[in-house]
């Protein structure tokens, strides 16, 4: 089962934090369970579709600290394994939040 984790962080990143996250991606990457994992722009652009009409709104948006800042797409065996691999990943990062997703196909 692939997942897609996104996650945004309330915390200043340190050598500390930088250490144990490459530990936690090494671990991830060398287990097979971590497929891909990257940083996202904050601001975006947010493309609407209605009624034929195509709108795209360049960010930043008022919400900004809601939007995600990086990503994770990890294969696990079952939802509650990979829920585990949010977790884990939190207790690294600190204060946030996230949001895992099944990927399909």
């Amino acid at each position: 089962m692939r997942f897609l984790m996104t996650s945004t962080s309330e915390q200043a990143a340190d050598e500390t934090l930088y250490i144990e996250m490459g530990k936690f991606i090494e671990e991830l990457t060398k287990s097979g369970v971590l497929l891909a994992t990257g940083g996202m722009e904050l601001e975006g652009s947010l493309i609407r579709s209605s009624g034929g009409e195509i709108t795209v709104i360049d960010g930043p948006f008022t919400e900004a600290k809601e939007a995600a800042g990086g990503f994770a797409l990890i294969e696990t065996r079952s939802k509650e394994e990979a829920l585990e691999v949010s977790r884990r990943f939190f207790r690294i990062l600190g204060d946030g939040e996230g949001r895992i997703q099944q990927i399909f196909g």
